[in-house]
């Protein structure tokens, strides 16, 4: 089969080859369970998970000790959340968050809110940006959570971290941060955040493997476990953990911490190349921020085309998306672009263009050629 350009690789990554390398043996030769204690197939598969988790905690400036490994991003939300939640269980709880949020934050929240939690959705400017006087103004005396993501995966917006570290220390606030988009891919610190969800896939790992940062050493509560049955993971996520997934995680994050400044820059001047041609046509123009987002991310709108048969007429030749991988399945338009105000048409009509470090220049430029093409041919129509 022969397949479309690749240009979502903020839906996934391929596995880097280094990565499924590192992984091969952990299937057959060293297939041991790492809670065996008793005997040598155990001890080489705890410390090959081991070993991994430095490569992660190494890669956000954690601790070894804070990285608890998941099936992905989406469980370490709702281990994050709920876990929360639940230490919480009796008392008054508000939670503020935005509206641009990955779904697996948003339908985690509307859970909560089922159970009896109040919760804040902020609303956003045309860029995506949150006001933070605004932030302020809805903090209450049972507020106990901030939750806002590093990075939009759909506009690649980068929400300002710093001053919201600085609020949530100030307000003695937990801050829990979606950083699914952004580990790998920029430099990021886990000082001043208390909880944080990774996933192996989107930096070229295995699918299926994810972590969450706990912060220790803090008076601010840790999150209670969602799973028993045998305490793995220091009692916050129990069941054997998928040893080979674990080694890819930690080969694809010692990766990506050694050639991160550099794939940004590649990334940074292909992405503007492909947006400065797209953009000359008429009627297209870029949703969200041109400065504060992420190097290989860009979301564009195309007014006067229907945007169903956009994408399935680019998709023939350039593999895009108009949003999250999660929410494709569904006919509305994207929730992200109707929070910053832009209509449903066209929302439908706006693509997602999310550059990874196989992309060439010869790629970006067919894809530009490409897609003029397509959007003529369906304004002729």
């Amino acid at each position: 089969m022969k397949y479309p350009i690749y240009l979502d690789y903020n839906s996934t990554t391929p596995c880097d080859k280094e990565v499924i390398e590192a992984m091969m043996p952990w299937f057959g030769h060293h297939f041991g369970n790492a809670a065996s204690k008793s005997h040598p197939y155990g001890w080489m598969a705890e410390d090959a998970v081991e070993t991994s988790r430095e490569h992660i905690a190494n890669l956000i400036g954690a601790k070894t000790k804070e990285i608890v490994f998941t099936s992905g991003a989406t469980e370490s939300i709702n281990l994050a959340l709920k876990g929360i939640f639940e230490f919480y269980q009796g008392h008054k709880q508000h939670y503020i968050t935005c509206k641009t949020e990955h779904k697996a934050v948003l339908d985690t929240f509307r859970y909560l809110e089922s159970k009896g939690a109040e919760v804040t959705y902020l609303s956003v400017n045309k860029f995506g940006e949150i006001d933070l006087d605004g932030l302020k103004s809805e903090i209450l005396p049972h507020t106990k959570m901030l939750a806002f993501m590093w990075a939009n995966n759909e506009t690649g917006l980068l929400h300002p971290m710093t001053e919201l570290m600085k609020i949530a220390e100030e307000r003695d606030l937990i801050l829990f941060t979606d950083a699914v988009q952004a580990a790998g891919k920029i430099p990021i610190l886990t000082k001043g955040i208390h909880l944080m969800a990774i996933s192996a896939h989107k930096m070229y790992g295995p699918k299926g493997v994810g972590a969450l940062y706990i912060r220790h050493n803090h008076h601010l509560p840790k999150p209670l476990a969602l799973i028993e049955g045998g305490g793995h993971e220091k009692g916050f996520r129990s069941g054997t953990l998928n040893v080979p997934g674990i080694v890819g995680f930690g080969k694809a994050a010692q990766l990506r911490f050694n050639d991160l400044n550099e794939n940004a820059e590649k990334l940074g001047f292909i992405r503007d190349k492909l947006e400065k041609r797209l953009l000359s046509i008429k009627g297209a123009f870029l949703n969200g921020s041109q400065t504060k987002r992420l190097s290989h991310v860009s979301n564009i709108a195309f007014s006067g085309v229907e945007g169903e048969e956009l994408l399935r007429r680019v998709n023939k030749e350039i593999a895009v998306s108009s949003g999250s991988a999660c929410t494709s399945i569904l006919p509305k338009p994207s929730h992200v672009l109707a929070a910053m105000g832009l209509e449903s048409d066209l929302g439908r009509a706006s693509i997602r263009f999310s550059l990874g470090k196989d992309t060439s220049e010869k790629d970006i430029e067919y894809a530009a050629y490409y897609i003029e093409k397509v959007i003529k041919a369906l304004r002729g129509l």
